[in-house]
């Protein structure tokens, strides 16, 4: 079934997120657990769209751990970067080659963007332990330079502009 982007974000109550696209929040446990930045639950989920609107996730990284799910449409690529400054990108998507899930670690710094033409891609994640604001983090264009100059031309694009 072709549903087109819009219908997403209505029959699922989306809205815009600091990244980039939009998400809702739809799952978290109420048990909790002890991190390094204090309780969290122990384990969250979102829904998560980007479209032609809304193109790109930007570089952002996490504490916790995040598992992706391609439930409709793509393909998106994720680019992940690590503190030590390995680039890589994979591909969410149903043909040959793309992959239908990805596990980001956390403290990984990731970017995500439609590709191919896509006009959307719906992706689920599972943040584990679950998402809390005071563990995320964007990548400023200083930080980009300043750290892995060489993914400059790469990664220029998905970084949040200046506030």
């Amino acid at each position: 079934m072709n549903q087109p982007a819009a219908s997403w974000v209505e029959r699922l109550g989306l809205q815009p997120h600091p990244e980039g696209g939009y998400f809702r929040r739809i799952f978290t446990d109420a048990r909790t657990v002890a991190t390094p930045g204090g309780e969290r639950a122990a384990a969250s989920s979102i829904h998560y769209l980007l479209d032609t609107a809304s193109p790109q996730g930007r570089l952002h990284r996490n504490r916790s751990r995040i598992l992706h799910y391609l439930q409709h449409g793509g393909p998106v690529r994720y680019w992940l970067l690590t503190a030590d400054g390995v680039l890589t990108s994979t591909t969410l998507g149903v043909a040959a080659g793309e992959a239908l899930f990805l596990d980001v670690p956390g403290g990984v710094w990731k970017a995500s963007e439609l590709v191919d033409g896509a006009d959307h891609a719906l992706v689920s994640e599972v943040v584990l332990p679950g998402f809390d604001y005071a563990d995320h983090e964007f990548m400023s264009l200083s930080q980009l330079a300043g750290d892995h100059a060489a993914h400059l031309p790469t990664l220029r694009h998905l970084v949040r502009p200046a506030d």
